[in-house]
């Protein structure tokens, strides 16, 4: 489904990813390992042309990411989970989720705004809530939930376990391994890979911005 062929990106002089080659295949669920400033994020931003490539391609389902606009890339079905969260602190929870729904044509925002409320029926709970009211974890969730109404077929998700408590990244490894099927693709970004080995086909290492040895 998702393929990244010696990817490069440039961020001011420094080469931050260098060859980076990775293949998604469909319903498969992929780990991105790496040690922090490996690279990782910024393959994930380039995946979704927040960064620019300088060189090598990514495909997804045989479409150019690189000459598809970067508004344009949540409309062939890819949603991002940042490591940041990037939720509007003064939106609520509900207003977060539905945002990527607002500026994707073709997608039924109150049709998935429904089905991520049955996968994180906690989310329909804090609807009302603003964002900046809610816990790191709780955060964590929304993001996630914002991610799932436009990510149908691939899901990006930059560090999912990172700063959350025990309980909440039990909670957020549960609904991720639900999420898993022939149509959805996902990638996860981590340092440690203590939430999340037993739900991995594959895991791709990244090691500044190159690749390592992938491990099946």
């Amino acid at each position: 489904m998702l393929k990244l062929h010696d990817i490069h990106v440039r961020i001011g002089s420094v080469e931050a990813v260098r060859g980076f080659t990775m293949e998604v295949p469909p319903g498969a669920m992929i780990g991105l390992a790496g040690r922090n400033g490996a690279g990782k994020t910024t393959v994930m931003r380039a995946i979704m042309g927040l960064a620019k490539l300088t060189g090598g391609s990514i495909e997804l389902d045989g479409v150019s990411m690189a000459k598809t606009e970067i508004h344009k890339r949540s409309a062939l079905g890819a949603g991002y989970m940042p490591e940041t969260r990037g939720l509007i602190p003064d939106l609520t929870v509900e207003e977060n989720i539905l945002l990527p729904t607002w500026v994707t044509p073709g997608v039924d925002g109150a049709a998935r705004l429904r089905f991520v409320y049955e996968v994180m029926p906690e989310l329909k709970e804090m609807a009302g809530r603003k964002a900046l009211l809610l816990s790191g974890g709780q955060q964590k969730l929304a993001a996630l939930g914002r991610a799932l109404t436009v990510g149908s077929r691939l899901l990006l998700l930059d560090e999912p376990f990172e700063g959350v408590a025990p309980a909440l990244a039990q909670r957020l490894s549960e609904v991720i391994s639900a999420l898993k099927s022939e149509r959805l693709s996902i990638v996860m970004s981590m340092s440690e890979l203590s939430h999340s080995e037993t739900m991995l086909d594959r895991v791709w290492g990244i090691e500044r911005g190159a690749n390592m040895k992938a491990e099946a």
